[in-house]
């Protein structure tokens, strides 16, 4: 049976039973799949999966109106029931997220002084790992020299171990410098997108309307030593 039939004979038979009871119309409630509680005073078309308890003016029950539809049909209905309200709740989210935005950046230059702190932190860090290098440079040197007594024959163990250790720490400290790059390219990308969806919002655009800004691409840094 095709839906608008099965609700309109729903309709159909919760009137007839309302005439079939006590004198006065009918109250009719019930709770929807997602914990909703609905008070109609006719038969509810959202409940038609559902059973209605139907009561008197008084508040005491006069009857009650069973489910209307097949047990696959049921189900069916109780599924979209809970993507409609999944997909409402996304909404509400969609529309907070961006009521939040615009009032964590109301102009173009709070967005801007933002952007600015967060690529400030980034390029810190990435010359504390720049700095670390020339240390290390610096710390291989007489490493280096004493190496040159040993030439053309296996250096002591300490030394060894002391110049491996100095490599190993080159070379994490150029990871982390290229992570720090890839973080960079990452937050002018988030702040990009940001501000592409602000100027509209600014401009009027209603929040909630817009396409979300979590289908933004990611980068994900490296975190492999390079060879």
């Amino acid at each position: 049976m095709h839906p608008l039939s099965v609700v309109a004979a729903f309709l159909a038979a919760g009137a007839a039973l309302a005439q079939d009871g006590a004198p006065g119309r009918g109250i009719y409630t019930c709770t929807t799949a997602e914990g909703r509680k609905l008070t109609s005073d006719r038969p509810i078309a959202e409940c038609t999966a559902r059973e209605q308890r139907v009561l008197n003016p008084d508040g005491s029950q006069r009857s009650t109106l069973p489910p209307f539809l097949s047990p696959e049909e049921r189900a069916a209905k109780e599924a979209a029931d809970r993507r409609a309200a999944a997909e409402r709740v996304a909404q509400q989210d969609a529309v907070r997220r961006d009521r939040t935005l615009m009032l964590r950046y109301p102009n173009e230059a709070a967005h801007l002084r933002a952007r600015n702190a967060a690529l400030d932190d980034a390029n810190k860090a990435m010359r504390l790992s720049e700095r670390r290098i020339k240390d290390l440079t610096v710390e291989r040197k007489p490493l280096l020299d004493e190496a040159e007594f040993y030439k053309g024959r296996p250096p002591p163990a300490k030394l060894k171990q002391a110049l491996d250790a100095n490599d190993a720490g080159v070379e994490a400290q150029q990871v982390l410098i290229e992570n720090q790059k890839a973080e960079l390219v990452r937050i002018n990308a988030r702040f990009d997108a940001e501000l592409a969806r602000l100027k509209k919002l600014w401009a009027g655009a209603a929040p909630g309307s817009l396409p979300p800004l979590d289908d933004l691409p990611q980068t994900v840094p490296s975190t492999t030593p390079r060879r």
